[in-house]
């Protein structure tokens, strides 16, 4: 955190100083960075499709206020592209449509450009507004990281690396054999990442507008979290109030998805992931298998890190800088001297090896799931798993494979409608659905994970 993002937060307390991030409604045009004509396209076409449309409907349609819907409706009613179809008593209670010749246009710039979503944001304004907001990003303390992955069994050696990383802002490689947990703990570091980030709708880039906003990716705050904001102006209805966001990335990953994605049936560009991931988590899964090489993607990413910008490509071949701040992080079940060369490897500043637990973690892991499930165990049932199917198959005390094995035992059970017991009769029946034997027996055996992601 900065020292005037801590001095804030120190004489007003950290609600209050998060709170000044919100961008403030704008009141007129001018403060929205939008030239007019867009906003009467924007207008026109949303009545286009809605026909007679009241004055409230285009407020909650372009998120635009009161005040800037007025002042561009007044111009499309003087050029006959707009008529009054209907006023009440108030000024707020009004209905527009098109005229003849409103239609026409209308028709025009929809054929053009078939977006009709909410007013885009100025880059600029995306651009400051990111920055402030990443310097407000709450330092890493180790209670922090203890608190939230206290149930995730790293050694005290990884833990330090783990926070460090985290604290600094720095690139991150987790690297170990599949089923170590490490993408599962990639995940959770998102959860890590406190405050909340205002992400806008949609960008104006040139003369192209960029969707950002993703309801799948930009999740809504906490409760707990709009408490603690308490009470704060009014935000621009551009923008929506978010968790930081964390976006993971596998093996279908192309150099082309980090450009700007075409969408031409909504008429719109979609922002590349990096742009998605602003002042959060961008986390690159499965490193070394993706549609373009291991170095490229380090390099371009990292790049953008050191650098806070990110070029993307917009229609053929024009290139824009766009504001980069996030926290990368790698995992890969390769050797990462087998995906890079020295110099790369340099890029990365923590390397963690996230490897197979030892027994006592391994037995606490297994007893947390199964009481989460509901499961009876007993130590004799533990000492079978550990000794002899782990012992006997040689295969490591892997992370992934209590909730598998507990999981299969509850399948099982509910299916004969009996209790769920962790027994060596039912240790047997879950081991040997999960593996396939080889040619050289039980040592041949080899994880199906039923068609689940790399863990």
């Amino acid at each position: 955190m900065t020292a005037l993002a801590t001095s804030a937060a120190t004489e007003t307390g950290p609600a209050a100083a998060q709170a000044e991030l919100w961008p403030p409604v704008p009141r007129s045009v001018r403060e929205t960075g939008l030239p007019v004509p867009l906003i009467a396209e924007l207008i026109a076409k949303a009545i286009l499709l809605s026909g007679k449309t009241p004055l409230s409907a285009l407020t909650s349609r372009l998120h635009l206020s009161l005040n800037v819907l007025r002042e561009v409706l007044e111009l499309l009613v003087a050029e006959h592209v707009l008529e009054v179809a209907w006023r009440g008593d108030s000024d707020l209670d009004v209905q527009y449509q098109l005229t003849a010749t409103g239609r026409q246009r209308a028709t025009s710039w929809l054929e053009r450009c078939a977006y009709t979503g909410p007013a885009p944001v100025t880059l600029a304004a995306y651009a400051a507004l990111v920055e402030r907001q990443a310097g407000q990003m709450l330092a890493l303390t180790a209670e922090d990281l203890a608190g939230e992955l206290g149930d995730v069994f790293l050694a005290a050696a990884q833990q330090r690396m783990l926070g460090a990383a985290l604290y600094a802002g720095r690139t991150l490689l987790l690297h170990g054999p599949s089923g170590s947990g490490k993408s599962t703990l990639a995940r959770r570091l998102g959860s890590l990442l406190q405050g909340i980030v205002a992400v806008p709708h949609a960008l104006l880039i040139g003369s192209d507008i960029v969707q950002v906003y993703d309801a799948m990716l930009h999740r809504a705050p906490q409760p707990y979290q709009l408490r603690q904001l308490g009470e704060r102006r009014s935000c621009d209805p551009r923008w929506i109030l978010c968790q930081r966001p964390v976006v993971a990335l596998d093996a279908e990953l192309s150099s082309a998805q980090l450009e700007l994605q075409s969408d031409v049936q909504a008429g719109c560009y979609r922002a590349p992931p990096q742009l998605q991931a602003n002042n959060g988590l961008l986390i690159v899964d499965d490193l070394g298998r993706q549609r373009m090489p291991a170095a490229d993607l380090l390099n371009r990413l990292t790049l953008a890190q050191e650098l806070g910008r990110s070029s993307v490509t917009v229609g053929v071949a024009s290139a824009v800088s766009v504001v980069c701040r996030l926290q990368l992080v790698f995992v890969t079940s390769m050797q990462p001297d087998s995906l890079f060369d020295a110099a790369a490897l340099r890029r990365i500043s923590y390397k963690i090896g996230i490897d197979a637990l030892d027994a006592a973690s391994y037995r606490t892991l297994f007893r947390h799931r199964c009481v989460s499930s509901g499961v009876v165990f007993d130590d004799a049932a533990m000492r079978y798993l550990i000794e002899q199917l782990h012992g006997g198959s040689g295969l490591p005390l892997l992370a992934c494979y209590p909730a598998e094995i507990v999981g299969r035992i509850r399948d099982f059970a509910g299916f004969m409608g009996e209790p769920a017991r962790a027994t060596v009769a039912t240790l047997d029946q879950a081991w040997t659905s999960m593996f396939a034997a080889g040619t050289d027996g039980a040592t041949a055996m080899q994880p199906q994970h039923d068609g689940q992601r790399r863990i």
